[in-house]
């Protein structure tokens, strides 16, 4: 067969991959440790995720440049680094550094063992977008808020050469803000032990990311405000168990809820450990065994107190035909979420349940440090 060189025909180059592919593979290639190509505000770079970097790459990133690193102003503050950009803090990486150094930086896990990883040196001047975009995408990937860039001057042929995925910061950045839609991919009959009833319905991401589910109980009315809980993904409390949050009660106490006013719709949404991931989470329960409460513990790491969308909530009631709930919900800001989402909450219903000796401190850090009516 001859190839013709001709253009290629608007049918053939939908075939392509759009921004949200895009994104997606970036995500599973820092993931994996390969790095991505990022252009913007007239400069480009390299990018990898510090946690997935091994000594090869690290070598072919200082065969062409001299690499910078870039962190959250979190993990900057821990440090004693200035963030130059507001939140973003550049740092210089010693030509000495390895890839055990450039993680003893970005893990927060030896701090207290080696405490003086520096003293470290900011970098001033120019534009941080490049490295701001490097970083929001290591935190979609679940992955450490870290990562090490590598300025270069041609960045499509960079990535041509090396089969490496290409992002323009004015198409990429914007993507990353919106509401991804989702997809009611099948729903089906669901009788359960504590809210008797139900249906399960499953939503798929457009972009390839973590679905969530919707678990509408008995009949309720479209017409009417339904008794509704967003529940967050928690794989030790919810599965395990654990007694170091209340998760698994709410859980339980939401489904009998329901299950006893005969109707109403949890939403259970995969961001686990308030949106940080579970191996995230996991490093944090690990400061927190150091003497850290949740909220220090994730500023260590690099993150926000809670990295949760709760515009996913807003998006799948719509979906279900629901406007108006009653809310179980101790967390204010997820009432303020839905009611700048279009959602009337005509009632929030407190479910304090689950206090254990071993989650005092962490109910009491959530009250006072996150705002929980508890």
């Amino acid at each position: 067969m001859t190839l013709s060189p001709s253009a290629p025909s608007p049918a053939l180059a939908a075939l392509g991959p759009g921004v949200t592919e895009r994104l997606a593979r970036a995500r599973g290639d820092l993931r994996m440790g390969v790095p991505v190509v990022l252009a913007g505000d007239g400069e480009a770079a390299l990018a990898v995720a510090i946690e997935a970097l091994d000594p090869a790459r690290l070598a072919g990133l200082r065969a062409l440049g001299t690499p910078e690193l870039a962190l959250t102003g979190h993990r900057a503050e821990t440090l004693k680094a200035f963030a130059c950009d507001g939140d973003i803090a550049r740092i210089a990486v010693p030509a000495s550094a390895d890839t055990a150094w450039l993680r003893a930086i970005a893990d927060p896990q030896d701090d207290l063992r080696v405490p003086m990883k520096g003293p470290v040196r900011g970098l001033y001047g120019g534009s941080g977008a490049l490295h701001r975009a490097a970083v929001l995408l290591a935190k979609s990937a679940r992955l450490l808020p870290a990562a090490l860039l590598v300025k270069i001057p041609d960045p499509l042929a960079l990535a041509g050469e090396y089969g490496l995925t290409f992002l323009r910061l004015d198409e990429t950045l914007p993507a990353m803000s919106r509401l991804v839609p989702l997809d009611d991919v099948v729903a089906a009959r669901l009788p359960m032990a504590l809210a008797g009833a139900g249906r399960l319905h499953i939503f798929r991401p457009d972009d390839g990311g973590d679905e969530h589910y919707a678990i509408e109980i008995g009949q309720p009315s479209r017409d009417l405000p339904v008794l509704t809980r967003l529940h967050s993904a928690c794989f030790t409390g919810d599965v395990l168990g654990s007694l170091k949050c209340d998760c698994g009660p709410q859980l339980h106490a939401a489904l009998s809820q329901m299950g006893e006013a005969g109707g109403g719709v949890l939403l259970y949404l995969n961001q686990e450990g308030r949106g940080i991931g579970l191996a995230n989470k996991m490093r944090a329960y690990s400061l927190q065994d150091q003497g850290f409460d949740t909220v220090e513990a994730n500023h260590r790491l690099g993150f926000e107190d809670d990295e949760r969308d709760f515009r996913i909530g807003a998006e799948l009631l719509r979906g279900l035909g629901f406007s108006q709930v009653r809310l179980l919900t101790n967390n204010p800001r997820k009432v303020a979420m839905l009611d700048s989402c279009g959602l009337k909450v005509v009632e929030r219903v407190p479910l304090q349940v689950g206090k254990t000796r071993e989650n005092a401190a962490y109910l009491a850090t959530k009250a006072a440090k996150s705002g929980h009516l508890l």
